[in-house]
């Protein structure tokens, strides 16, 4: 496989097989590039592996995120205001992996700027520079293939999202469709901030585990410690936490500990999907 050599081949895998022989749960955490800056994003990055993340979804800034919530909508402008492109998240990633950040990375992207930067060029350049797997939540499993199969031929996974509406029978053949993991959205609508969790999450994750042996994380809505430890508690491996991460850094900007002020909430997150 291009770009890659034997000990760092499919991080995804060995984080997920890590994560089960200690009988504990991912936390993964999703952040906008280039917002405030990509170069406070690289610190961010190396904060988060310090502090025991176990994954992190690169978003990549859209001008129309329609699954997101106000706060990464806001992220995303931060972010287009700097002109932030797919070219320089990939140059981030290379520049990390550089440095020895080995925590999973997988580009979170809505498909326009996959689009545009072309399916073939960017699954090379995705493995060029390190990245681990790609979530595109406005592409369906029936209109992947091409882009699948690209990503397949340098061991890269696409992960597809379920969503609490999904029939029985588009859940198995979602399960079926997705490599390294599976995304369930824990709820309808968009990602933000929920006081509340969904109350149908552990009876979906079930429904789930019934059709596949494969890693499932869960997202949309999670934003506190007591919600990150309820959802560990469940059947499922891993839990993603985006827009309640944003805030802590939208309400530093410009502070010069915005990094550290982050990572100590992070880490309370982290603790919480530990204690089960």
């Amino acid at each position: 496989m291009p770009g890659r050599n034997k000990e760092n081949m499919n991080r995804i895998a060995k984080k997920f097989a890590d994560i089960r022989k200690k009988k504990v749960k991912a936390f993964i955490v999703y952040i906008t590039c280039g917002d405030p800056r990509l170069s406070i994003t690289e610190k961010l990055i190396i904060e988060f592996e310090k502090r025991g993340v176990d994954m992190i979804e690169l978003g990549v800034p859209f001008s129309d995120p329609l699954a997101d919530g106000t706060t990464i909508q806001r992220a995303s402008q931060r972010a287009l205001r700097n002109k932030i492109s797919l070219k320089d998240i990939l140059g981030l990633v290379r520049n990390l992996r550089k440095k020895n950040v080995e925590i999973p990375l997988v580009l979170f992207s809505y498909y326009n700027p996959v689009y545009k930067y072309g399916v073939k060029k960017l699954a090379r350049d995705l493995d060029a520079a390190g990245l681990d797997g790609v979530i595109i939540p406005d592409l369906p499993p029936e209109e992947g293939k091409i882009l699948e199969a690209e990503l397949a031929r340098y061991g890269l996974d696409m992960a597809y999202l379920i969503a609490p509406t999904s029939t029985p029978q588009r859940v198995k053949m979602i399960a079926r469709e997705s490599d390294g993991f599976i995304y369930y959205v824990s709820r309808t609508g968009t990602t933000g901030r929920k006081k509340t969790l969904a109350k149908d999450i552990r009876q979906k994750i079930s429904q789930i585990r019934r059709v596949t042996r494969k890693p499932v994380i869960v997202g949309f809505g999670v934003s506190n410690p007591e919600q990150v430890r309820m959802i560990s508690g469940m059947a499922a491996d891993g839990v993603v936490v985006g827009s309640a991460i944003i805030d802590v850094i939208e309400k530093n900007l410009g502070k010069k500990d915005l990094v550290k002020r982050t990572g100590n909430f992070v880490q309370r997150l982290v603790r919480a999907s530990k204690q089960i």
